[in-house]
This record gives C-alpha cells, sequence and structure tokens, in this order.
C-alpha cells in the first residue's frame, strides 16, 4: 500500500490558493497530485451492503465530487453539485418549485434561461415575471403571497447591467423568497454572490471556470441544508450529470482561474476604452468604464469588471460587415475561453427571444458580443481596428 502526504488546506487559504488544492487530495493507492479521471459506470462491491462509499456513477463518482468540492470552496457554499450543462444546473434549480409557484427573474437574463423558463416550464404551471432587476423597488413591486424564487444574472447577457445583489437579497429574504444568482459572466473570481446573501449560485462551468472551450457543463452552489438535500436528490434522480472526463476538464480550468481572470479583466478594460474612442462605435457597454451607469456599483461589489464587451454599430449591416472582417478574433458562441470569441446575440445567443422583447432589453440588431480572451491585446486591438475599416 503506497502511503502518500496528504496536502492540507488552511482554513484561511486565500481565494487562488482555495483555487488549486480544495477539493484536491492526492490518489491515495500512488500519491498522483492530480485527481484521476475515474472513467467507470460501478464500483465492485466488499461484500453485500458492503462498499467504499462508491456504487453507481450516476449517483457518485469520485472526479465528479472533487469538483463539487472544489467549487463549494471557490464560491465559498456548503455543497455543490455538477451537471451536463448550465442549463441541467438551472433545471435541477427550478425543481426546488411546485406547480402554481411564481418566480421573479432578471429580465435581460440568457436566452436559454428565458426558453427553458417560457416554453418548458410554464407547462408545468410556473409563472415567471420579468423585472429589471439593477432597480431593486422594481424587484420588491414584483414579489406576489406566491413568489418563492429570485433569479439573478448580474452583469446580465450581453447588456452587461449590474443587480445591487446586496440590496436584492434583502428585499427577497424580508419576504421569504430565496435567491439564485447566475455568477457566469462574472466567475467567482470577479464575485461571489453568496457573500452578499445569495441562498444558491449557479454557473455554465463551460465558460470561465473550464477556461478552454473544451468541455460542456454545469454547476449548482447551495448554503441551505434542504437546498442541499433536494439537489442531492434530484441530481442522482434525474441523472443529468457531469461526466468524469469534463469534471476533470473543469478542474484543471479552475487551477488556472485567478490568473486567467486578471488577464480577462486587463485586455476587457483596455478594449472597452479602445471602442470608447472609437468614431464608428455608438455605444459601448462595460462596467469598468466611468460611463457605465452603475460603474460604482462595479467597483463595490466586483474585483475587476469582467471578461465581457457588448457594443452597438448603428446598424445590423454594420454589425454584420464587422463580424465578417475579424480575422484572429472568431466568430462563434460561448465565452469565458482563453481565446478572444465575437458574436451577435440577437441572432444567435438570444434568437429564442421574440424580436419585440429584444429590442425591449436592449438587444438591438447592431448589438456585437465580444468575450475577450488572454492574448496580446495589441493584437486584438489590431483586428478590430482592421474590421472596423471596413464598417
Amino acid at each position: 500500500m503506497v502511503r502518500c502526504r496528504a496536502v492540507k488546506l488552511r482554513e484561511t487559504a486565500r481565494f487562488s490558493t482555495i483555487c488549486i488544492h480544495a477539493g484536491q487530495v492526492p490518489d491515495p493507492s500512488t500519491g498522483a497530485i492530480i485527481t484521476p479521471i475515474y472513467q467507470t459506470s460501478t464500483y465492485v462491491q466488499d461484500a453485500l451492503g458492503h462498499h467504499k462509499g462508491y456504487e453507481y456513477a450516476r449517483t457518485q463518482n469520485p472526479t465528479r465530487a472533487a469538483l463539487e468540492a472544489n467549487i463549494a470552496a471557490i464560491e465559498n457554499g456548503k455543497a455543490a453539485f455538477a451537471f451536463a450543462s448550465g442549463m441541467a444546473a438551472e433545471g435541477a434549480v427550478m425543481t426546488l418549485l411546485q406547480s402554481g409557484d411564481h418566480v421573479v427573474v432578471t429580465d435581460n437574463t440568457y436566452g436559454g434561461t428565458y426558453r427553458l423558463f417560457e416554453r418548458v416550464l410554464r407547462k408545468y404551471q410556473l409563472d415567471f415575471t420579468y423585472v429589471d432587476s439593477s432597480k431593486t423597488g422594481d424587484i420588491a413591486g414584483a414579489i406576489r403571497p406566491n413568489t418563492k424564487l429570485l433569479f439573478l444574472e448580474t452583469p446580465t447577457n450581453p447588456t452587461l447591467r449590474l443587480t445591487d445583489l446586496e440590496a436584492a437579497c434583502e428585499v427577497a429574504h424580508q419576504r421569504n423568497v430565496a435567491v439564485v444568482v447566475d455568477n457566469t459572466f462574472a466567475s467567482p473570481y470577479v464575485q461571489r454572490p453568496i457573500d452578499f446573501g445569495a441562498d444558491l449560485v449557479v454557473h455554465s462551468t463551460t465558460k470561465f471556470l473550464n477556461g478552454h472551450s473544451d468541455s460542456v457543463g454545469g454547476v449548482v452552489v447551495a448554503t441551505r441544508d434542504d437546498h442541499i438535500e433536494w439537489l442531492r436528490f434530484v441530481q442522482n434522480a434525474a441523472g443529468a450529470i457531469i461526466g468524469p472526463m469534463d469534471a476533470w476538464l473543469v478542474l484543471r480550468g479552475t487551477k488556472t482561474l485567478p490568473i486567467r481572470m486578471e488577464r480577462h479583466n486587463a485586455n476587457a478594460m483596455a478594449l472597452a476604452e479602445f471602442l470608447a474612442s472609437h468614431p464608428k462605435v455608438k455605444t459601448v457597454h462595460y462596467p469598468g468604464l466611468s460611463t457605465h451607469p452603475q460603474h460604482a456599483l462595479a467597483r463595490k461589489q466586483m474585483r475587476g469588471f469582467g471578461g465581457l464587451i457588448s457594443f452597438a454599430l448603428g446598424s445590423l449591416e454594420r454589425a454584420r460587415t464587422l463580424l465578417n472582417n475579424v480575422r484572429l478574433i472568431a466568430l462563434a458562441e460561448s465565452l469565458g475561453g482563453v481565446e478572444t470569441l465575437i458574436s451577435h446575440p440577437a441572432t444567435m445567443t438570444h434568437a429564442s427571444v421574440p424580436p419585440e422583447r429584444r429590442q425591449e432589453i436592449g438587444i438591438t440588431d447592431d448589438l456585437v458580443r465580444v468575450s475577450v480572451g488572454i492574448e496580446d491585446v495589441e493584437d486584438l486591438t489590431e483586428d478590430l481596428t482592421h474590421a472596423l475599416s471596413m464598417v
């Protein structure tokens, strides 16, 4: 039997150390420093009713368990549950509700979230009200006696509006409404919603947590024992689990999350300032700019301003010209990878949202979104300069 010295994480460990070590122990059989990929469907039992804590891979998997412990620590929650996608994670959260329950939702939420709520969950008599959650008074005004959940996204996708998390949580909790925050756009490096009072945090781990555009997954981080008990049950009962290979890839990603986010933040700030000064750009949405209407809030509740920028060019045709003339920057869905991606929200990420609603929440046809990667910022600036010269 190989004996290995365990790596111990102090309770006072800082964020970057937590990212690397939380949930991670050297493999007891070999001493391997990296958690193995346990690519197995079942586990041999020593005797009837006696096993090593693992029975069947839908229920438990050591690689998945390591990831869940890692992300729970990163987000400062009590437990985490990893799923096959961000939407599967959101779907699991919504099983906390019952027919007749009401949810208040950030109006400028991700298109896939809107599709899940409106096209799927309304069939099961759940009701949704969409509000500008940057206005705490609008949240309070939308809460009803049957409201059970406040579902927030901040910064929003793609207009980058912010919600005052502390104020929103206070309003919700005064009415016994649980708060869930989609923290995908920011990442836990930039903000940790639980620190401001949130009960649940969801992520598409596909994005910044993985960071390398080679895995699809989702996670829910919980703080309340009743939520934890139910999510553990529904993860096994519904079975929309993340696979061990994807779990391992996200574990690899979280180890470098802090240094990647530093570069994402710096590059995005530089590109936002470049775009804001360009004569062919109509409007730039980025919380780091002093012109952003919630810049002061961003400085208060965020560490850095994130890696996402959106900007308007004045017409769909001008946006199309830009999108078709970038060379280094890739025209593609998704975000949060080391490479810079550019997209057209109205026809890509938010195509499932009705056109009139897109207009209401600021997703105009001329809007372009950039997920800023970690390349040399001068190369990114040169690429955008070339594309804008064609507009």
